[in-house]
């Protein structure tokens, strides 16, 4: 698809009687990624749910490829949107390939089976997302890293359009950090989806993608390209710490440190 991916205007949501977004606007071009970062309680994770439509709106509108995400039916929007959670501790008794499977229920019509053309779409997810060597293997006996991986595989069979990632390297070492990375990077490449990624990595995270979106307090306070956030004060208003910019001398990039107030 061509145009626009995501058209958000002046979205507001309230949860619990308490303002989450407020006046939320941005919008993304088909095939372009994006990072939202912010701080914790700044509501980037609503954002996502509101994408998925599994959060409602108070106000303002969400369209999805020219059309407003209400009009789309589940099993269509399960087909266009594939979505990574943050790693958690899965418990779910299935092994790796039945549960990258289960991903193809929005293709099934009424009471019938995954077919072969399901399991072999099946098959390649696993091996574009490198855990084919998992496939028998209990989803819950893999580490942090590896059920990542699992989970999207499990949003490449959807054979989505956009890819939606919460926070996708939290509490992984730094191996699988990279892994992930690497691996969405690549998909991103070799596949045209769209991305949006909550991110708390600014180096290897947002610096990567085609555009940022800044929230804090639940409102946009950022919203443009990555180098956006090298402005003078641009990053210590958005997290209320300082921060110094380091450039690597053989490659000239530049890299974000937290910095330390000084009394």
């Amino acid at each position: 698809m061509t145009g626009s991916a995501y058209r958000i205007d002046h979205l507001t949501v309230a949860l619990g009687g308490k303002t989450v977004l407020r006046d939320v606007s941005f919008s993304l071009e088909s095939g372009s990624s994006m990072a939202v970062i912010g701080p914790n309680g700044a509501g980037k994770s609503t954002l996502l749910k509101c994408l998925l439509r599994l959060v409602m709106p108070a106000a303002g509108s969400i369209r999805l490829f020219e059309k407003d995400l209400g009009r789309y039916s589940r099993r269509a929007l399960a087909r266009l949107t594939g979505y990574v959670p943050q790693a958690g501790s899965d418990t779910v008794p299935f092994t790796v390939e039945e549960f990258v499977l289960m991903a193809r229920y929005a293709y099934l019509g009424a009471f019938s089976h995954f077919t072969e053309t399901d399991r072999q779409i099946t098959r390649d997810a696993m091996a574009r997302a490198r855990v084919e060597n998992f496939a028998g293997r209990m989803l819950h006996t893999l580490s942090g890293g590896e059920r990542q991986k699992v989970h999207i595989a499990a949003a490449l069979a959807q054979q989505p359009q956009v890819m939606l990632l919460d926070e996708a390297t939290a509490f992984l070492d730094y191996r699988h950090q990279v892994e992930i990375l690497e691996l969405t990077d690549a998909l991103r490449r070799e596949t045209g989806m769209t991305v949006i990624a909550v991110t708390h990595d600014l180096n290897q995270g947002a610096l990567q993608y085609d555009k940022v979106l800044a929230l804090k307090d639940g409102a946009v306070v950022c919203s443009g390209r990555p180098g956006d956030l090298l402005e003078t004060g641009r990053l210590e208003s958005i997290y209320d710490t300082p921060f110094r910019f380091l450039e690597e001398p053989e490659t000239g990039t530049t890299y974000v440190v937290p910095g330390r107030r000084v009394p």
